[in-house]
């Protein structure tokens, strides 16, 4: 059985507030990620229907700064699945609130992992539906190689990390 990307989509807007602000006058980049994070944590487990957790954020582009008076419209949808795995991309369009104007102002794509690790994807695929989705699912199997291969490289620098600390002695 396969699921349609819309079926997973996630959409939900929030209104840049003093609290979510820098020293710069910009959304907190942790911020963004928080709530990103939720937002995509819906659009997996939409397709899993069980427990996920976050694995990996990649690709991340901070494009364009949040200010006051902007929205942020977060969209998540799965662009891929793996036995445990699931793939959304997520992108955060900017409104001028004052103006109307839009803008592209962040994307990423996250993967989360089953986190029961009885249990798999219950979909085998995933059914683009726009044009923007088939051009991102074309390019899964590419980044789903590059986080296995970069996984295997962190493993070997936590290998080297010492868990000492210096002002021990």
């Amino acid at each position: 059985m396969q699921a349609k990307c819309n079926d997973t989509l996630s959409i939900s807007v929030h209104r840049v507030l003093n609290d979510d602000l820098n020293e710069h006058g910009t959304v907190y980049g942790g911020r963004i990620l928080e709530l990103i994070d939720g937002e995509a944590s819906i659009a997996a487990m939409r397709v899993a229907r069980t427990v996920v957790v976050t694995a990996s954020m990649d690709n991340v582009q901070f494009l364009r700064p949040f200010k006051l008076q902007d929205s942020m419209c977060m969209e998540a949808y799965v662009t891929g699945v793996g036995h445990r795995s699931i793939e959304v991309f997520v992108k955060v369009i900017g409104e001028h609130l004052m103006t109307g104007e839009r803008f592209l102002g962040f994307t990423c794509f996250i993967t989360y992992v089953i986190e029961d690790p009885h249990k798999a994807v219950p979909v085998a695929g995933m059914v683009p539906e726009t044009d923007e989705q088939r051009t991102l699912m074309a390019g899964y199997e590419g980044r789903r190689q590059k986080r296995r291969a970069s996984r295997q490289s962190e493993q070997q620098i936590a290998g080297a990390i010492s868990l000492d600390f210096p002002w021990r002695g």
